[in-house]
């Protein structure tokens, strides 16, 4: 799967699909080629999620003050 289109799927829809590819790979009966697309499939498929988890938490360290400005997490609690 093109890098592309690994970033045009949601983060469920991914890990829909990583998981399929490590399922596909633990069953042992994938030919060595194809396993070695899948696992380059499932390293893409990994990082985009990752990226998501990371985005996703940077938003969630945040919060908005009473004047609408964004303050870190941290800064608030202080």
């Amino acid at each position: 799967m093109a890098e592309s289109n690994v970033e045009a799927l949601t983060f469920e829809e991914a890990m829909k699909k990583l998981e399929g590819i490590v399922s596909s790979l633990e069953s042992g009966d994938v030919p060595l080629e194809d396993a070695l697309k899948q696992f380059q499939e499932g390293m893409e498929l990994s990082k985009h999620c990752q990226d998501t988890l990371n985005n996703a938490e940077k938003t969630l360290t945040k919060i908005i003050s009473p004047d609408g400005s964004i303050q870190d997490y941290e800064e608030t609690n202080q």
